[in-house]
């Protein structure tokens, strides 16, 4: 295969650029949903795509039988010649060659369809057994592993052999018609490891739900809010994150004038990094899908803009480097600017006192469902609780944040010292492709005045 691949892309007739992808892989499913087992199987795939620049105009074609790549290859620059002439170029890259593979501790592959049907049957069992309010209840797993060869016309030849994992816990709880949902995600390349023992887990998800049958929803007003690490890494991604994908930023004049390199946008103490190279993590890997190697990219550094999210065209466009964040969901799909793993670095408060020093706010916890349009968004937290004299009182529930992001950056008054990373079995979703492996986290965060939704 890797002799076919390196002749494919090496002297295409009139072509400035060539590069081939091809992935091939395996993966296992078990979903249980209330009583029933809904879903179980396992798969194999194996297909590939070809880009091929022409006169700064791209041609695409992917496939799935790879024996027949010369002609792919030719069906690719024979449609970046019918475009014509196009502005693509690419930022320089330079050229790797390897193996790089993912440590799992544990490797999902090694372990029996079976006996990941008994541990998300187990886990729907506790999930059903947790209170006599439960409505139904849905334990899920899902693994991949696999290989991605990438090989272009600079020279690259790289293959990447990636395994990951994750389990999904649901509970929705009635009473009268009141209906709460309780929710726990874990998902990343360490290993099989991570979806055993989380049946503390299946507890605090039936809590979860049923303490939010009497919860009561706020105010509508300004508050100071505490956010917990998972709600940081959800602001942060939805709200800043994508702010910073270069290919937005290009499309967008008004957002050009904003995100300009040097300003500043938040206190000294302020750091947000996208770094696709922390092992581990689900965001992460060797090489993007254009071949740029992962790297840590701060955005934010002592509150300043000093960075942003590239491909290696976007990066041409802005006279800028690649950062290592084109990425594509399948070999179906072109790479395009995305996420990797982004956070917010951690500080010195620690959680205690960052709550004894609020008189009234709210702690915001978990992500439910949101909206973002350029600098403006809405965030709904899964829990909350009222603080009162530094203390966490009475539970919230429809706790939605709104505002501006560089408002809210710019109030952020303190910033915990316990970052955490959270990934999962779902995704980031941008331009048709869904879900795509990220991570996100931060540590506790204080803001001053953030609007709330509420009564």
């Amino acid at each position: 295969m890797e002799d076919l691949i390196r002749k494919a892309v090496q002297g295409v007739a009139g072509a400035q650029y060539a590069e081939v992808r091809v992935h091939r892989g395996r993966g296992s499913h078990v979903t249980w949903s209330g009583k029933e087992l809904e879903g179980i199987g396992e798969s194999t795939s194996l297909g590939g795509c070809v880009r091929v620049l022409v006169n700064g105009a791209w041609g695409f074609t992917s496939f799935n039988d790879i024996a027949d790549l010369p002609r792919y290859v030719a069906m690719a620059r024979d449609q970046a010649q019918l475009i014509g002439g196009g502005t693509a170029r690419l930022a320089p890259v330079a050229p790797h060659t390897g193996t790089y593979k993912t440590q799992p501790q544990e490797d999902p592959t090694q372990v029996s369809l079976a006996e990941k049907e008994a541990l998300c049957r187990a886990y729907n069992e506790a999930l059903r057994r947790g209170s006599d309010k439960i409505k139904t209840t849905s334990a899920r797993y899902m693994d991949s592993a696999g290989s991605l060869f990438f090989a272009n016309s600079d020279g690259t030849f790289i293959e990447q052999q990636m395994t990951f994992c994750g389990v999904a816990l649901a509970a929705i709880v009635m009473e009268g018609s009141n209906v709460q949902t309780g929710r726990h995600s874990v998902g990343d390349l360490r290993g099989f490891q991570i979806c055993r023992g989380l049946e503390a887990k299946c507890d605090d998800v039936v809590r979860q739900a049923v303490e939010l049958l009497t919860a009561k929803p706020p105010e509508a007003g300004k508050y100071t809010i505490i956010t917990d690490p998972q709600l940081t890494g959800v602001f942060v991604h939805e709200a800043f994150g994508h702010l910073s994908e270069a290919d937005f930023i290009y499309e967008h004049d008004r957002l050009k004038e904003i995100m300009k390199l040097g300003r500043q946008f938040g206190g000294e103490e302020l750091n947000i990094v996208d770094d696709a190279s922390i092992p581990g993590l689900a965001g992460s890997y060797f090489f993007d899908s254009e071949g740029a190697p992962a790297r840590k990219n701060y955005l934010l550094k002592e509150g300043k803009l000093v960075g942003r999210l590239h491909s290696r065209e976007t990066a041409a466009l802005m006279g800028e480097e690649p950062s290592g964040n084109a990425r594509a969901i399948s070999y179906g799909y072109s790479p395009i600017v995305r996420m990797s793993n982004t956070y917010m670095e951690e500080r010195s408060v620690p959680f205690d006192q960052m709550l004894s020093e609020v008189k009234d706010g709210i702690y915001a916890k978990g992500f439910l469902g949101g909206q973002t349009d350029m600098e403006m968004f809405s965030f709904s937290s899964e829990q909350a609780y009222r603080i009162r004299d530094g203390k966490l009182a009475e539970p919230l529930r429809d706790v939605v944040l709104t505002g501006n992001v560089f408002y809210t950056l710019k109030h952020i008054d303190a910033i915990g010292n316990d970052r955490r990373m959270f990934g999962g079995l779902g995704g980031c979703g941008k331009g048709g492709q869904s879900p795509l492996r990220v991570a996100d986290g931060g540590p506790h965060v204080r803001i001053r005045d953030v609007v709330v939704g509420g009564q």
